[in-house]
């Protein structure tokens, strides 16, 4: 199992970003995918999570309206789309699979229950 994430980068504040995450080796069906991100200094945190049965979604109150997380199950790709960012925001985002079978109309957002994890992608919010 392999997920790589892309799309990362420098954007002025109030900007936008796409984040993709490739999922490979692992049919999308039945668990979860989570974006996480860790600023320097600080605790990785929950950002939103998808449940690839049903697309329930997790977002952190941080996030809400402002980010959208989102799946192409026929590229086995989990997207998380970035508005109105904020310096706040600099982080590394990583995504991650949590494989144990999801219950419709629900996704866990804790970060103990995912098992495979990309190396993360870098963004950076300048004023």
């Amino acid at each position: 199992v392999q997920l790589v994430e892309s799309g990362g980068g420098l954007v002025h504040d109030g900007g936008s970003l796409r984040l993709s995450c490739v999922a490979s080796g692992l049919p999308f069906e039945n668990y979860a995918v989570g974006w996480f991100r860790q600023a320097p200094g600080k605790a990785r945190e929950a950002v939103s999570c998808i449940s690839t049965m049903d697309d329930t979604t997790y977002y952190a109150d941080s996030t809400k309206g402002r980010f959208t997380i989102y799946t192409d199950k026929a590229k086995n790709t989990v997207y998380l789309q970035l508005n109105r960012l904020g310096p706040e925001d600099t982080a590394v985002y990583s995504c991650a699979a949590d494989t144990r079978t999801v219950v419709w109309g629900s996704v866990e957002c804790s970060e103990k229950g995912y098992d495979y994890w990309g190396r993360g992608t870098q963004v950076t919010v300048f004023s």
